[in-house]
């Protein structure tokens, strides 16, 4: 019999309400869902799950080739202090905005990330006593009165981070001296016209002979599945922890494929007892689930998120809702939700539900 230690895993559920108006070059980083999308940086799998209906209203917008559904990012072997070269720091960092992701994993190896021009070191007790930068210990599982993982950030958009200030050389020195290890990396530039210039070698990063990954959304057709009802008039019942977590259960198994959720599963109740939620009763139908796998970053979450409930959600005819949209009885029921999974280390996974109207359904678990 074994004894698991571990921290127990947490998950948080919160309903809210959508600002009256999105602005989409601009939305809000502080409400939610956009606080949620923004809080994980680096993301693996993500997963777009609406009725059949809806998909047909968003598909051609998934589908262009210069729109959300697009999306590439590169691998390429690195070392860290070809990050601070000249023509690679001041293209990406100073001028422009990148992320970047190390190989290794957290809390065991020497890992590094970049976001929003900062740089994030993590690295063990002797690297970092070798490095001579300052940094904080952080927690690793192990013994609590000796601290054996530190953390090294530098803002490389700050005023003192430009070559032949004092900080900035320290870093450098490390980086040639210590931190001096060829890592893969997983690369990804902001620019929206970096789409066409980075397979075609016009990018600075070209000269490390990258491999540039598309990432074609995947799409999942789901037939006869069993569906909750639910509509904006009974998202007060969800407040409930059990209720909630069914919900939820029940999106993860439609975007596993479970044939639990079909109408017509008929599983030994010895080997499986679940039931699919009927709180509000079971409708029956199709449910597609669109699925981008590689490095995904929280821009083109919230970029779809915003397309589909543009194109999806929208009502013709009804009265008006409380955000200037037409919202019809029979617009009630209408949903999607995405999911997305972050890379071990840097976050757990976070599915947002979204009505018609502005009720969201948020679940955020680590």
């Amino acid at each position: 019999m074994y004894k698991n230690d571990g921290p127990a895993s947490k998950c948080y559920f919160t309903h809210s309400l959508l600002p009256g108006y999105t602005d989409p070059q601009n939305p809000s980083t502080k409400k939610k869902p956009f606080s949620t999308f923004n809080a994980q940086r680096f993301s693996h799998t993500l997963d777009l799950i609406l009725p059949e209906e809806l998909y047909a209203l968003v598909r051609a917008r998934l589908d262009v080739t210069d729109g959300v559904g697009r999306l590439h990012y590169a691998r390429v072997h690195m070392k860290l202090g070809e990050l601070l070269e000249s023509e690679f720091f001041t293209e990406y960092i100073k001028k422009g905005n990148i992320m970047m992701l190390s190989e290794g994993r957290p809390l065991v190896d020497n890992v590094f990330s970049l976001y929003e021009g900062v740089l994030r070191i993590e690295v063990d007790r002797p690297t970092y006593e070798r490095c001579g930068l300052q940094g904080t210990p952080i927690e690793d599982g192990g013994r609590k009165h000796q601290k054996a993982r530190w953390v090294i950030q530098f803002d490389l958009r700050a005023s003192n981070m430009l070559h032949g200030k004092k900080l900035f050389s320290r870093l450098e020195w490390a980086c040639k001296n210590i931190l001096n290890q060829s890592l893969a990396w997983l690369f990804y530039n902001f620019n929206s016209s970096s789409i066409e210039s980075l397979p075609e070698g016009r990018e600075p990063i070209s000269v490390h002979h990258p491999t540039v990954c598309a990432v074609p959304p995947t799409q999942t057709t789901l037939r006869n599945v069993l569906i909750p009802k639910l509509t904006v008039h009974d998202v007060p019942n969800t407040y409930d922890e059990e209720d909630s977590l069914a919900l939820l259960e029940w999106l993860h198994l439609v975007s596993l494929g479970s044939p639990r959720i079909n109408s017509s599963d008929q599983i030994n109740p010895f080997l499986s007892r679940y039931e699919v939620p009927d709180a509000c009763g079971l409708s029956t139908g199709g449910i597609i689930q669109v699925r981008w796998r590689g490095f995904i970053p929280p821009q083109f979450v919230r970029e779809l998120f915003l397309l589909t409930k543009n194109y999806s959600l929208k009502s013709k005819r009804g009265a008006q809702g409380d955000d200037n949209t037409e919202i019809g009885s029979q617009d009630e029921s209408k949903w999607f939700a995405i999911t997305a999974k972050a890379f071990t280390g840097y976050g757990g996974c976070f599915t947002v539900m979204q009505f018609a109207g502005r009720d969201t359904l948020t679940w955020e678990c680590d």
